[in-house]
């Protein structure tokens, strides 16, 4: 099964269906009033069974939205694939590399990214499997870790290098408004299976830039959980970006940065697509609000 985000015609509301094609069920028709991924999930059980005894009519032509909504938490883990590593000239980490998103960066599978010029010229794109959490788990460990997901999605995690270079912390540049574009949907874990096992890519103007497989990431999503568990309660509807293979703008010589214009298609094999139109912000920043260094 699918769970979605769907806008038509009748309105925005969650959608869950059987499989790629079908038509999304809205949650609403099944008599739920929902408007938190979390939510949606903790009454999974009671929502997909009153999708198996409805009737299957609904709606095809929808725009998908961000599947996730209001997470608690949106992980996410830098260099952990070693050709990425070593296209960065980075040392290999000892342990996973964490840092944090934030919901407002959550973005649509088709909306624009937009790009303020004053605030970075280094735009990056980063094609990532990402884990939704589907219980609330503490000290997870290497035999029950992946009992406590939901599902997975394809996700972009945009980065301003300019300014992650600049910062000593990598929230802030990969953190701004639009840089987490996440979706089509989230695809449930027993449809998926072996998460070590996924082909994932990204393209840019229809150019391949990224083509890799999961089986390649240093910390595995078992062993992210379990170290990501350890200290801190993983709760549904979090989420866990598992970084990002070789093929990074910044790692291409010379460097290739996004532009206004620019469309990133980043995919996983069997959870969909996700197409993103870079754009200049039309808010952008006056020139002389944003702090080049401290004098």
């Amino acid at each position: 099964m699918q769970l979605g985000r769907i806008k038509s015609a009748t309105g925005t509301d969650f959608g869950i269906r059987g499989e790629n094609g079908e038509p999304w069920k809205r949650i609403a028709d099944l008599g739920m009033d929902i408007s938190r991924t979390g939510e949606v999930i903790s009454r999974w059980d009671e929502i997909s069974d009153a999708y198996i005894r409805s009737d299957r009519g609904g709606e095809l032509d929808v725009e998908l939205l961000s599947p996730v909504v209001a997470p608690g938490k949106i992980l996410a883990i830098g260099l952990n694939y070693m050709d990425h590593i070593r296209e960065t000239n980075s040392h290999v980490p000892e342990q996973p590399v964490v840092f944090a998103k934030y919901s407002s960066s959550l973005n649509d599978p088709t909306g624009s990214i937009l790009v303020d010029p004053h605030l970075t010229e280094q735009l990056d794109y980063e094609a990532e499997l990402a884990v939704v959490i589907g219980t609330s788990a503490r000290r997870l460990t290497q035999e029950n870790a992946l009992d406590a997901v939901f599902g997975y999605a394809v996700a972009n995690d945009v980065s301003a290098r300019d300014q992650q270079r600049r910062d000593s912390q990598l929230s802030r540049s990969k953190g701004m408004d639009t840089f987490c574009p996440i979706g089509p949907w989230i695809t449930l874990a027993d449809r998926v299976g072996d998460p070590q096992d996924l082909r994932i890519s990204c393209s840019v103007n229809g150019e391949v830039r990224q083509d890799s497989s999961t089986d390649q990431m240093l910390f595995t999503v078992v062993d992210l959980l379990v170290h990501l568990s350890a200290g801190m309660t993983l709760e549904p509807g979090d989420v866990i970006l598992t970084g990002t293979p070789h093929g990074v703008g910044t790692g291409r010589k010379p460097p290739e940065f996004l532009k206004d214009g620019d469309l990133v298609r980043c995919e996983v094999e069997g959870l969909g697509q996700l197409e993103n139109r870079v754009k200049t912000d039309p808010s952008s920043c006056p020139p002389e609000t944003v702090v080049r260094q401290v004098v």
